[in-house]
């Protein structure tokens, strides 16, 4: 009886770190995001963090809800790794297909209209989402024991050092939660 005893809790031991291990660092939106006060990845861009937020709708104004992230490039080359992802919640997070941009210096130019106003001489990379309505594919996530829509997916390598910028937004202006990951590293610890 004490050996199965063992074992059980052994195995579960083991499940708990292997949860653990592949784990996202997780951050959750306490105050908006915004261009004024954007969140600011200080450290590890390239190990995984997941950013619970949300974009409102708010009917009284015209204005987009953007929530915008932040970090530093130094000297040097660094693998951005981006993907947002939505809950699978109901038929209206069926339709909620937000976007992303990596706005920074060395980027291409950006030739179309966006919600924000660009820093001087920087591009970016937008990352459109599908149409509302579309079918997405879902993904079930363990850690979280959550589904949720797979979204656009970034990976890009930077070289150049500076400021670099994510902008999240809703172009159909519609309003949800989202996840932002960050990073495809694993983090130990």
């Amino acid at each position: 009886m004490r050996k199965i005893f063992l074992i059980c809790i052994s195995l579960f031991t083991i499940a708990s770190l292997v949860s653990i291990a592949t784990a996202h660092v997780p951050y959750i939106e306490r105050t908006d995001y915004s261009e004024e006060k954007p969140f600011y990845v200080w450290k590890m861009i390239e190990k995984s963090k997941a950013f619970y937020a949300w974009l409102e709708k708010d009917e009284g104004n015209t204005s987009d809800d953007i929530d915008v992230y932040m970090f530093t490039v130094r000297n040097k080359p660094v693998n951005i790794y981006v993907e947002l992802i939505v809950p699978v919640v109901d038929e209206y997070y069926a339709n909620f297909v937000p976007w992303f941009a990596l706005i920074g210096p060395g980027l291409p130019e950006i030739n179309q209209q966006l919600p924000f106003t660009l820093p001087e001489e920087y591009g970016g990379i937008i990352m459109e989402n599908v149409e509302p309505g579309m079918q997405r594919e879902t993904f079930f996530e363990p850690f979280g024991g959550k589904s949720y829509y797979e979204g656009p997916i970034l990976d890009e390598n930077i070289t150049e050092p500076g400021t670099y910028y994510l902008y999240c937004w809703d172009p159909y202006q519609k309003g949800g939660d989202y996840v932002l990951v960050i990073g495809k590293g694993e983090f130990f610890g």
